[in-house]
């Protein structure tokens, strides 16, 4: 293992007490979990970024493909047949250009920001790879998560259970104390006016 894997490993079991009590007191009385999912930063780690780079230039070739194909078409058509075909192919083939390149610059963006987030963790790759890859960064962010989630369940379990236990404080504590007086009953029909006669 490279040392930064060491580090990072070591900086989640040495910190985590710490990171935690910070955080349950950030909280407060929030009840969402602070940190993503443990499933989601476990599909981050299975993604690679040469899998997401190979279907787009192959969405760049077919989208050629198509736009040649649509050529052939304007060709042999009859101008009184071409419309409306012509018109929304080119609108289509037009905005399909603009979403490719669009998906394109996203992924080179987002691929530079990982290499930043590894390089700010101190990460470097393993020996014969050229970056860090997402399996690698992620898996680690993955059992901090998990441990993380378990501990935070148990500690808002325990935090319920103080609370429930606190209500029934208030509770037994206003049962001694009644909220309204009761007063004696005066009696005010014909056996009471006869009592008071004799």
């Amino acid at each position: 293992t490279s040392k930064a894997v060491t580090i990072a490993e070591a900086f989640c079991h040495i910190s985590f007490p710490t990171i935690f009590a910070i955080l349950m007191r950030m909280l407060g009385e929030q009840c969402v979990f602070p940190l993503p999912e443990p499933q989601d930063l476990f599909q981050a780690s299975q993604m690679k970024f040469e899998d997401f780079q190979k279907d787009l230039r192959k969405l760049k070739k077919d989208l050629r493909a198509c736009e040649v194909e649509a050529g052939k078409v304007y060709q042999v058509s009859s101008k009184e047949h071409i419309q409306p075909f012509k018109e929304n192919m080119e609108q289509f083939i037009i905005q399909a250009k603009i979403d490719q390149e669009a998906e394109e610059n996203s992924l080179t963006e987002t691929h530079k920001c990982f290499l930043e987030t590894t390089a700010y963790f101190f990460m470097r790759p393993k020996i014969g790879e050229k970056e860090v890859s997402p399996n690698v960064f992620f898996s680690i962010w993955h059992e901090f998560s998990s441990d993380f989630k378990d501990f935070w369940k148990k500690e808002n379990k325990l935090i319920l259970q103080e609370r429930v236990k606190e209500a029934e404080e208030v509770c037994r504590q206003k049962k001694g104390k009644s909220l309204y007086k009761i007063k004696p009953r005066h009696d005010s029909g014909i056996k009471a006016k006869i009592s008071m006669k004799t």
